[in-house]
């Protein structure tokens, strides 16, 4: 069994063991070093500290602690990986932001009865001072390794659109999508296999020419074989089990399967009607042109300002926009052609940009705004509601086999960044008492 260290924030099961060992590294007078990764150390009251928490987490989830000496090896290895993705954190500037960090902690504290930052600052420094600012500190670890897995793990991950066709026909694919089946369902059962399979085989043949479960059961039943039908009705192809869900998924309306031999008997199915979920992701889109005067080191705000309102005038008397969006934009994606930007969906433009997209009738110019990118006027001369289902269940795929990918894809990370670091263990033979400290 493999101890996992904590990656990710601290479950509020732990929170005793971190403060208990927290007191105890406040009365410790002196610490000695028990393993050197790259450029740092783990001490030996770190060691005590995660041994305390790998109990506790074990203990929580009703599980078997390891002996001692195991267990101390184990903590020892994921200090030795967590320190080697800390110095991965130092080398690229990761750092969480003040928020994120604050909501972090926050959570931590609502796990704990703390309503307020402050009001668990308290709680924590008065059992032991300094106990509230060494949890931040290690929340803003997690976090910093989080994103630093997220930039390390994701590029490593490769999903082509042949994976995307494939799982979407699997039945794993099809019950994302929420596919649901008509079948017929047989099974066969008795204590001879052969005849077993024999009856089996006229099932079957039966199926191709019959839509009647009951009057097959009735025919071809015997005195030492059973033969079950029913059927199913519209069923999620989720609400069916894997290993016949594996083999409805390919068939064709009025198609059988082959036999499928488990241990409850033999199950023939014919697929009556397929159905998909008939929720559709209809999507918001702008057919949109604009203008855009961006700031320079030649081109202040206000002289960025003064050149848009002037257009603005231009186009409002009469000008053409296309004309001056060629001229004059500073995007030269768009202006190009007229400053058109094509159909826009919602969620791609930046707030402002999309803020007024959205709300300013078709047909009608807007009055100059400001984005981060400088100043704009748009307008948007069409709008319609597009279906991107399969786009949208594109994405669900990719983002399906993406997370199934990436805690393999971690797991081999975290591997060769263990073997890249230099580790240098010392002495950790500690003795039990100290160990339970």
């Amino acid at each position: 069994m493999k101890i996992k260290h904590f990656q990710h924030i601290f479950r509020a099961t732990v929170l005793a063991a971190l403060i208990s060992s927290s007191m105890h590294s406040f009365a410790q007078p002196a610490d000695e070093v028990v393993a050197i990764v790259d450029s740092s150390v783990i001490l030996k009251s770190d060691l005590v500290q995660g041994i305390a928490e790998a109990e506790h987490q074990l203990k929580a989830q009703n599980q078997t602690v390891p002996p001692k000496q195991y267990l101390q090896m184990q903590v020892l290895d994921q200090l030795i990986i967590r320190q080697a993705q800390l110095e991965q954190v130092k080398r690229y500037g990761i750092k969480p932001d003040e928020n994120s960090l604050n909501a972090a902690v926050l959570r931590v504290a609502n796990q704990s009865g703390s309503n307020s930052l402050s009001a668990f600052q308290q709680k924590l420094d008065a059992i032991a001072p300094g106990t509230y600012e060494n949890l931040r500190n290690r929340i803003a670890e997690d976090l910093a390794i989080g994103r630093l897995r997220q930039q390390q793990v994701m590029s490593r991950i490769k999903i082509s659109d042949h994976d995307v066709e494939n799982f979407l026909k699997s039945p794993e694919g099809q019950a994302a999508l929420g596919t649901q089946v008509h079948v017929l369902h047989m099974r066969i059962s008795g204590t001879d296999n052969n005849e077993v399979q024999k009856v089996a085989e006229e099932v079957r043949r039966s199926l191709a020419t019959s839509n009647d479960p009951k009057a097959i059961s009735s025919k071809l039943s015997t005195g030492t074989v059973t033969v079950d039908g029913a059927d199913m009705g519209f069923r999620a192809l989720s609400e069916i089990p894997t290993e016949l869900a594996a083999r409805v998924t390919p068939l064709q309306v009025g198609q059988t399967t082959g036999l499928v031999n488990v241990r409850d008997g033999t199950h023939v199915l014919k697929l009556l009607e397929r159905k998909q979920n008939d929720q559709r992701a209809l999507v918001p889109q702008y057919k949109t042109r604009h203008i855009l005067i961006q700031t320079s080191e030649v081109v202040s705000s206000d002289r960025a300002k003064q050149m848009i309102d002037s257009l603005y005038n231009r186009i409002k008397a009469g000008e053409d926009f296309a004309t001056l969006a060629a001229t004059f934009s500073n995007d030269p994606g768009s202006a190009r052609d007229g400053g058109n930007l094509g159909w826009v969906n919602a969620g791609v433009m930046v707030p402002e940009f999309e803020k007024v997209m959205k709300e300013i009738p078709v047909g009608q110019l807007s009055e100059p705004f400001q984005s981060q990118f400088g100043w704009h006027i748009l307008e948007v001369t069409d709008t319609r509601q597009q279906d991107m289902t399969k786009e949208a269940q594109e994405r669900m795929a990719r983002q399906i086999l993406g997370e199934r990918q990436f805690e393999t894809e971690v797991d081999s990370w975290t591997r060769e960044l263990r073997a890249n670091a230099y580790v240098e263990i010392k002495d950790v033979n500690m003795d039990s008492k100290a160990a339970q400290k």
